[in-house]
């Protein structure tokens, strides 16, 4: 069995309908006045739940979205025909975490970026318990999509969400396990990054099996 215990955590849930300019406004207090207007929405989020995680250069970072910043092209492609260079240079920006560490100038000690649809959770929480720091930080989001996701190639909504994980139960929050699966275990699929985030910001418990392995989050 193993065990780490979740601290500092934090998750943006806003509105479905907010749009990056309604965040960049809400969020304006957090960030550099630069750094605002050039930040996509998921970078955003990602920073407001970051906001009071101090890491250290010995810890390290995992880091999942499945779309990552699809709409940051997305508005680029609509800009068209008169190409917006605003917009073209968010859309190359780094991903969401990387552009919340550069405004910081935070080092840490590795950097897990992580993508996928099926068991992405799973597999981010997987990596952060195989980490060898003894604080590392698991960070997910997605921003909103518009025409991509007819095409299931976005987010229906936007969200963020940030802990840290460390061996120490004291202080903390909750609990993820992870142990070996006894044989009359029933498969349970893996939540997928919003249900996710929705059981974090709403403090529910969840329970699924991959493979050999039950997983479980408790408070």
């Amino acid at each position: 069995m193993t065990e780490r215990f979740i601290h500092q955590l934090r998750v943006e849930l806003p509105p479905v309908t907010e749009t990056v300019i309604e965040a960049r406004e809400r969020l304006r207090e957090k960030f550099p006045r630069p750094a605002l207007r050039r930040m996509t929405h998921l970078g955003l989020l990602v920073g407001s739940t970051l906001e009071e995680t101090q890491l250290g250069e010995d810890d390290a970072l995992v880091y999942a979205t499945t779309f990552a910043e699809t709409r940051a092209l997305e508005d680029f492609l609509k800009s068209f025909p008169t190409a917006s260079p605003l917009l073209f240079q968010t859309s190359i920006h780094p991903g969401g975490v990387q552009q919340v560490m550069i405004g910081r100038q935070q080092p840490v000690a590795r950097i897990w970026p992580l993508a996928g649809r099926a068991r992405l959770v799973e597999h981010a929480l997987l990596t952060a318990l195989l980490e060898p720091a003894g604080r590392v930080a698991v960070v997910g989001g997605e921003e909103r999509g518009t025409w991509l996701l007819d095409a299931n190639m976005a987010s229906a909504r936007a969200f963020a969400f940030a802990f840290v994980l460390t061996p120490e139960a004291a202080g903390s929050v909750g609990r993820i396990r992870c142990e070996q699966a006894s044989a009359t275990t029933r498969d349970q699929p893996c939540p997928t990054l919003p249900e996710f985030a929705a059981a974090l910001a709403g403090r529910r418990p969840l329970a699924w099996t991959g493979g050999s392995m039950s997983w479980s989050l408790q408070w």
